[in-house]
């Protein structure tokens, strides 16, 4: 015989009596327990109950005694569907999840998440979180300062449900930190690129700078380097150009993209990754973390996108950059800068991967 709740929408709640602990709550983990076998649900918990026809109805405050589809016509909260499509979902693959608060769980998650995920075979009484879970709409934007380690469940326009594993992600590597850089190699600027008219062979072969003029018969290179591989290499020395020259040139280029993307390079080779273009990957970078020699160079790791703090994800978007590196074997990172502006010290930079998840 199914029971039936009493729906308390001042308090966003659901009561069931009767033996609902047993039969919810310790053998399924729907809800929490109150005094004797009452237990209280979540609205989504009540709805997947309703669904499932576990639970005959649920009454409100005015007397009007409603059924699944009652129910889901009133959208108790905010987003409810798409929550309730996702919890309908992990359910069915053999989850159970709860709200992520209290009084669901104990320990709840500090940040600002849907669901707490818990491992399969395991309920809120474990104290296991396997997935701390948000979920948004496709249209629902994301701001770069709100992102979260978290998997986040986008629920597209016909329901289809995509799932991200969202962390942070600093790159690190270990290529030729030992090898010297030139000392004020002779090199032209010339409208968006330099060249570099003659570089020790290592600059190429062990640090991984620039392409040779000559493709890939030479025996001593002429190097093409990019702009950002060429002010990276005049702050230092490297080549006899004056540094403001190029990074001015830069921005001439690109705009204010261009220093974004310079205390990205920079950061990146600081921590022994070599980053190239990723250009014909629709990224700002392809990065390798072990470069020893350009001949026994592996493929490239991460793809990297730079953007600064303030930028807003659109799901769609999102979606079609991680899509797009797993096709080719790679993680998407993102690199959020805070302020890249001369003259204003070391940029922040946030960073982050974001790669499908199949629950």
């Amino acid at each position: 015989m199914s029971l039936e709740g009493r729906f308390d929408e001042d308090a966003g709640v659901v009561r069931v009596g009767g033996d609902a602990r047993q039969r919810y709550h310790d053998s399924r983990g729907y809800g929490y327990p109150l005094e004797r076998n009452e237990i209280e649900l979540a609205p989504v918990e009540a709805a997947h109950l309703l669904y499932r026809g576990d639970l005959a109805a649920v009454t409100t405050t005015d007397g009007e005694r409603l059924e699944f589809q009652s129910f889901i016509a009133r959208e108790p909260g905010d987003a409810f569907g798409v929550r309730f499509l996702v919890y309908a979902d992990l359910r069915s693959r053999g989850f159970y999840l709860s709200p992520a608060a209290e009084p669901w769980i104990d320990d709840p998650p500090e940040d600002a998440v849907d669901f707490a995920v818990f491992p399969r075979g395991n309920g809120p009484g474990d104290g296991v979180i396997e997935y701390p879970l948000r979920v948004i709409g496709e249209r629902t934007d994301v701001p770069a300062a709100d992102l979260e380690e978290a998997v986040y469940a986008i629920v597209d326009e016909e329901s289809e449900i995509t799932y991200f594993d969202v962390s942070r992600h600093e790159p690190t590597g270990s290529s030729n930190p030992d090898v010297s850089l030139p000392d004020n190699a002779e090199a032209d600027l010339l409208a968006d690129r330099v060249v570099v008219w003659d570089p020790p062979l290592s600059l190429y072969e062990r640090t991984f700078y620039g392409q040779p003029l000559e493709g890939r018969e030479y025996d001593r290179p002429t190097l093409q380097c990019s702009l950002l591989e060429a002010a990276y290499l005049t702050e230092r020395g490297a080549l006899d150009l004056d540094p403001e020259t190029v990074r001015a040139r830069g921005r001439e280029v690109e705009g204010e993209r261009f220093d974004r993307r310079l205390a990205v390079y920079t950061h990146l080779r600081e921590q022994a990754v070599v980053p190239k273009t990723g250009y014909k990957f629709g990224a700002d970078f392809r990065t390798y973390a072990n470069v020893d020699s350009v001949e026994e160079l592996d493929h490239s790791e991460l793809l990297v996108r730079v953007h600064p703090a303030a930028y807003v994800f659109e799901p769609r978007d999102l979606s079609l950059d991680v899509r797009l590196a797993h096709g080719v074997r790679k993680t998407m990172v993102f690199a959020l800068v805070e302020d890249a502006s001369a003259g204003s010290g070391d940029p922040t930079i946030d960073w982050w991967s974001i790669e499908r998840l199949t629950p």
